[in-house]
């Protein structure tokens, strides 16, 4: 699986269970009528419940320039939960953690859950979408990080 390319995401939720956020890759279109996602947690992640309980969640799809933010959201930095929803990175008047400069903010609700191997896939029907214009995608590949522009490859002899 490190050989397969994937946007680097955060996955927010905010309910009775608590607020909470990881990092994850396995996220994927399913249908655009209604909008769905699926997303991939593992069952072993001390959050895998939180997202369950709450049933409502925020899938931030992260910009080139938001690697910080996905090694904090991973563990790898041990700042603390709390702690990371007190910077002034987040917009207000949602239900759940919507990051302000991600590159998608999708926002739904869990309607499904199918467990599988190690981690539940979540369906998430998504209510509300807002988009980021330019920059550049963060995507994981090879157990790194790399920045992926929006340039398109242009075939050789194909007029530019």
């Amino acid at each position: 699986m490190a050989h397969l390319p994937a946007a680097v995401n955060i996955l927010t939720t905010n309910g009775p269970s608590g607020r909470c956020g990881i990092t994850l890759s396995a996220v994927c279109s399913v249908t655009d009528n209604p909008p769905t996602l699926l997303v991939c947690v593992n069952r072993a992640s001390a959050m895998h419940d939180v997202f369950q309980a709450n049933g409502r969640v925020c899938v931030n799809v992260l910009g080139g320039d938001q690697q910080e933010l996905a090694l904090h959201f991973a563990g790898a930095t041990k700042v603390p939960m709390a702690e990371r929803f007190t910077w002034d990175v987040w917009d207000s008047g949602h239900d759940v953690p919507v990051l302000r400069d991600a590159l998608v903010n999708a926002v739904g609700t869990v309607k499904h859950t199918v467990p599988m191997g190690s981690h539940s896939v979540l369906f998430v029907d998504i209510e509300h979408i807002r988009t980021r214009s330019g920059g550049q995608s963060l995507v994981y590949f090879n157990r790194a990080f790399h920045r992926l522009d929006a340039t398109p490859l242009v075939p050789e002899g194909a007029p530019s």
